[in-house]
């Protein structure tokens, strides 16, 4: 059988669920791939910026290696703006969102507001508080947002960076985005509740 034969899920047999199963492992397996697939697409247009947003990915997370950050936090910094090329006005939600099944949850966050704590810097520019990351100054993940924001983030925008390859991060890409999500799996059980296996 190469497909499943339901035309809804109330017809669908073990055996379905089965081909269904192996082909979804699989698929998953290739997230790597396909996520630094779509971080080429930031290549090119600059929007105005100093530098594409393909290099100021690989400027963050050549700036969070070389201090310290350890291995997720680097790749959250290298993915950090690839929603960009899909919805720039929530590429934060978008990148946090591909992230969340492999990565700690305070790193999720992290991703998921660093436009706004990124504002800091900026948002005086169009008449909104800079200040306005202050509301999360007893979050669990303040510091870390603000060290990436502050450190790594805002200062990655610079043509004559040394900024490391991608191929330097592939490994760590390849180990993150290769873990089981949320910490596994569910097993497929036979009709009557036990293990398939």
């Amino acid at each position: 059988m190469k497909q499943a034969r339901f035309t809804r899920f109330e017809q669908a047999q073990q055996q379905d669920w089965a081909l269904i199963d192996d082909r979804f492992r699989h698929y998953l397996a290739d997230t790597p791939r396909r996520v630094i697939e779509h971080l080429h697409r930031l290549a090119g247009d600059t929007h105005g910026y100093p530098v594409d947003r393909y290099e100021h990915s690989l400027q963050t997370a050549s700036r969070a290696l070389r201090d310290g950050a350890d291995e997720e936090t680097v790749v959250c910094a290298l993915l950090h703006d690839i929603g960009d090329d899909l919805s720039p006005a929530n590429h934060a939600d978008i990148a946090a969102a591909i992230l969340e099944p492999f990565i700690d949850p305070l790193n999720t966050w992290m991703i998921r507001h660093h436009e706004l704590f990124q504002g800091y810097h900026y948002r005086h520019f169009f008449g909104q508080d800079p200040r306005a990351r202050e509301q999360y100054r007893e979050h669990p993940a303040y510091a870390r947002t603000v060290r990436f924001c502050d450190e790594w983030d805002q200062s990655s925008f610079d043509p004559d960076y040394d900024t490391l390859p991608l191929e330097t991060f592939l490994p760590m890409v390849e180990n993150i985005l290769g873990r089981p999500p949320f910490g596994g799996l569910p097993e497929l059980t036979d009709n009557n509740g036990g293990d398939r296996s």
